[in-house]
C-alpha cells in the first residue's frame, strides 16, 4: 500500500468500487504476518468511507493468524466505523500456491498452517455479524 497522492485522489474519484484488502487489523500481527504495519490500508479505507466510495472488504482468513475473535471483534468495529462498506468477504487461506515458493527455492513461511475451512468461516461470520 502507498500514501494518497493526488493522482490517486482524482482517480479514486471516478471509481465506482474498491476492493479493499484487510490483510490483519492490529498493526503488529499484520506487519508479522505480512512485513509491514496495516496503518496505510485501515487510512485508505477511512478516505473511502469520508469520499462516498463504495468499498468491499476482503479478509483472507488464515487458522492461527487472523481467526482470533479478539481481532475478529476488533475487526467489526473497525467496518462499523465506514459509512460505505456494501460487502465483507472472508476468503479462506489455502496452500495452493506453496509450490512456488519451493520453485523458488525460498522457505514458505506459512508451510505449517492448515486451511481453512467452512467451520472456521462460519465461526469468523458469525462473530463479525455477517452472513
Amino acid at each position: 500500500m502507498v500514501a494518497l497522492t493526488e493522482d490517486i485522489k482524482n482517480l479514486l474519484s471516478l471509481t465506482d468500487l474498491v476492493l479493499l484488502d484487510i490483510k490483519h487489523i492490529d498493526k503488529d500481527k499484520c506487519k508479522d504476518l505480512v512485513g509491514f504495519s496495516n496503518q496505510l490500508e485501515l487510512a485508505f479505507a477511512e478516505y473511502l468511507s469520508n469520499h462516498n466510495i463504495p468499498i468491499w472488504l476482503r479478509q483472507v482468513l488464515v487458522p492461527g493468524f487472523t481467526d482470533n475473535e479478539e481481532d475478529l471483534l476488533k475487526l467489526k468495529d473497525f467496518i462499523g466505523s465506514l459509512k460505505t462498506v456494501e460487502k465483507v468477504e472472508l476468503l479462506p487461506y489455502h496452500d495452493m500456491g506453496s509450490f512456488k515458493w519451493k520453485k523458488l527455492g525460498l522457505d514458505y513461511a506459512l508451510k505449517d498452517v492448515r486451511n481453512a475451512n467452512e467451520q472456521d468461516i462460519a465461526k469468523a461470520k458469525k462473530v463479525l455479524g455477517i452472513t
